[in-house]
């Protein structure tokens, strides 16, 4: 039934990967240089990292009401601002079907860049031994150099890890887009999960939303299982 009987099941699903596949790659990148600029040894660094920190700490449901308002179409201070620079005719966000999704995507980066994936790069930051920046500075090695040879390959392991994390957890979106648009509009951001509490808690088919949910299940355990195994081709522990 879920395969050939379900009109949503599959647009749901892919839905769901898109947003995972374009939100993940942006938080995580985004985290990693933020952690990198907030690692320097410089006075008052501390409040900095407070102040970055703060977002991931507003309730979620508060922060999309204050997205919603903040991209409302014809009210939003984001369009206010994009007509002030001239553009006429800016995006509907959560009210356009396009945009929508990308919509999510920014309010999800707003609050995670700066969040627990920030704190993890910067504990693995400071796990580096400061011994190989030295050698890279006797080198004459600049910056750029010693972030792409040092930097990055000794933070794999935490790329990894916030990779795996940041994966499970947009797989799992329910409660933006449950506030932010009810999976509208037109289906939009009718993603799999919130498929399953509609099946489930609105429907009644209680039999076929446990069978979702396990269906599911299995695909974000699959997919851990397989970065898993692909993290021996790129992920380098430093020592071993």
């Amino acid at each position: 039934k879920m395969f050939t009987d379900d009109d949503l099941f599959w647009p749901s699903l892919w839905r769901t990967f898109y947003f995972a596949g374009l939100g993940v790659p942006l938080g995580v990148l985004g985290s990693m240089a933020l952690a990198i600029l907030l690692n320097q040894k410089l006075k008052g660094i501390s409040v900095y990292r407070t102040l970055f920190f703060m977002p991931s700490l507003v309730p979620l449901v508060a922060s999309v009401v204050l997205w919603k308002w903040l991209l409302d179409t014809n009210f939003g201070i984001v369009n206010q601002t994009l007509i002030g620079f001239g553009i006429t005719d800016p995006p509907g966000w959560f009210s356009d079907r396009r945009w929508a999704i990308p919509s999510l995507i920014i309010m999800r980066l707003w609050s995670s860049i700066g969040g627990t994936q920030m704190i993890i790069f910067l504990a693995g930051l400071q796990g580096i031994p400061e011994e190989l920046y030295d050698a890279c500075a006797i080198d004459g090695a600049g910056t750029w150099h010693r972030i792409r040879h040092v930097t990055i390959p000794l933070l794999t392991p935490t790329i990894f890890f916030n990779s795996v994390l940041g994966i499970i957890g947009a797989l799992q979106t329910f409660a933006a887009a449950f506030v932010a648009t009810e999976g509208g509009p037109g289906y939009a951001t009718w993603f799999f999960s919130l498929h399953i509490w509609k099946q489930a808690f609105d429907y009644f088919n209680m039999g076929y939303g446990a069978a979702l949910a396990w269906f599911f299940a299995l695909i974000i355990v699959g997919l851990t299982i397989f970065q898993m195994r692909m993290s021996k081709r790129w992920v380098f522990y430093y020592g071993e």
